[in-house]
């Protein structure tokens, strides 16, 4: 019986904070690469793992689901823990530290991204068997920020080394990193006639990154291109910052965010506590509210509030395990009010009744300063490019945040000579790493 033909052992993994992807050679021997399904009809797959509580431990660690499973568990309130927004960890001393998954079992956090990213290195390699192909990946193209943590070279330096140790645990034995933004300019190379200056604005989930890129045709098949590379730029800022600071905005002031205590003689009303909403409004954060410890102390804290019915539907939040329902809520309506216009928020999972408007105004003041920020640092990226606004060929828009209208908006506006182009929001960087790493490890 012939043997199953070996392929190219590399890859391109696009870990993203809310979405990832992965990238493989073409069966047809062209020296193409491919984004692998991952899950039923899609290329991509939310970054997000659910340990349950039920379920015996394996050869592969405690009982889990990933991506839009994981997602699905959590929403139809299946016992166990979400855990979503976990590139946010790179850098942080959370990285080592073991958390409770429930069921008695504690997992360390590194060892929650190597999951992971195992689940994605498998889930192409049963991609490829299934086209009669065995496909041993242990050479690595993987998508970095510009920065991991905005102005901390150190704890950038820990988060690229944490993430390339995840890598190398599930099997990868040849790691190289390219910027996100960078990869991204590759997907848009492959469809440029000439040679042009590109601003790449890569606005994802947890940062904002700016590439000035050179492309062209003749540079496509350079392997080197770092003279192309004309600056790079971004901040730590992106989509879970304007969901969080929507959320403060409007759904946690109906739950005591920024009221008051009780007035009391010959003293001020003190305004409440704010350190349980802004864990309730960081996706990493939310599960250390349930906490029995913290459960008691804001049960204890009644007496903070001035309207009793804000600490009533707070502790509904807390005992019910709502949290994450609320951020989710919050960030559909951010998304809906950025697009144009204002919406409904329905809270009647907590009360029944409940319901707040989200009217434009309040969502430009909740994440305006955040989208100046983001707008600067392109400037700034141009800037240290040695070029002005104007000499900007192409504005090319990828990352989940960029179907925010009046993000784009701001960002378009410096560059009114730019042509814009929209590449694939949620598979640009994937399929432009892709590119890289048959250009890097396919000759």
């Amino acid at each position: 019986m012939p043997s199953t033909p070996l392929t190219p052992s590399f890859c391109a993994i696009d870990f993203g904070t809310s979405n990832s992807a992965i990238a493989i050679a073409k069966q047809d021997g062209s020296g193409g690469m491919r984004l692998v399904e991952l899950e039923a009809g899609q290329l991509t797959m939310p970054t997000a793992v659910f340990y349950f509580v039920e379920g015996r431990h394996d050869a592969d660690g405690p009982p889990r689901a990933f991506g839009r499973a994981a997602v699905a568990a959590y929403v139809e309130g299946v016992d166990g823990r979400l855990m979503r927004s976990m590139k946010s960890i790179l850098g942080s001393g959370l990285i080592d530290q073991t958390t409770d998954v429930g069921g008695g079992r504690g997992v360390k956090y590194l060892d929650i991204l190597s999951g992971y990213l195992k689940r994605l290195r498998q889930t192409a390699m049963n991609s490829a068997q299934a086209e009669g192909r065995a496909l041993n990946l242990n050479q690595l193209v993987l998508g970095r920020p510009v920065f991991f943590v905005d102005g901390e070279p150190a704890r950038d330096a820990a988060a690229q080394a944490s993430l390339e140790q995840a890598a190398r645990a599930v099997g990868f034995d040849e790691v190289q990193f390219q910027f996100e933004p960078i990869a991204a300019a590759f997907d848009f190379e492959q469809h440029s006639e000439r040679e042009q200056i590109v601003l790449v604005a890569d606005i994802g989930g947890g940062t904002s990154d700016f590439s000035v890129v050179r492309v062209g045709p003749e540079r496509m098949q350079r392997v080197d291109r770092r003279d192309d590379i004309l600056a790079n730029h971004g901040v730590h800022i992106a989509g879970t910052d304007f969901d969080r600071h929507v959320e403060l905005a409007s759904v946690l002031r109906e739950f005591g965010y920024r009221s008051f205590g009780p007035e009391r003689p010959g003293a001020p009303a003190r305004e409440v506590p704010s350190g349980v909403y802004f864990d309730l409004a960081t996706w990493h954060l939310i599960n250390t509210v349930y906490s029995p410890l913290r459960v008691a102390e804001l049960r204890n804290m009644r007496s903070f509030y001035g309207n009793l019915q804000h600490h009533q539907r707070l502790m509904t939040v807390v005992e019910d395990h709502l949290g994450h329902e609320l951020a989710a809520r919050a960030e559909a309506a951010k998304i809906a009010v950025a697009n144009g216009g204002d919406t409904l928020i329905d809270l009647s999972v907590v009360e029944n009744g409940l319901q707040i408007e989200l009217t434009e105004t309040v969502a430009v003041a909740a994440i305006g300063a955040d989208i100046d920020r983001i707008a600067q640092a392109g400037r700034d990226a141009v800037a240290q490019a040695g070029l002005k606004p104007e000499q900007i060929d192409a504005l090319y828009f990828t990352g989940g945040s960029t179907g925010l209208r009046l993000l784009a908006e701001r960002i378009a506006a410096d560059y009114p000579a730019a042509v814009q182009v929209r590449g694939d929001r949620f598979a640009s960087v994937a399929t432009g790493l892709g590119l890289h790493a048959a250009r890097l490890f396919g000759q």
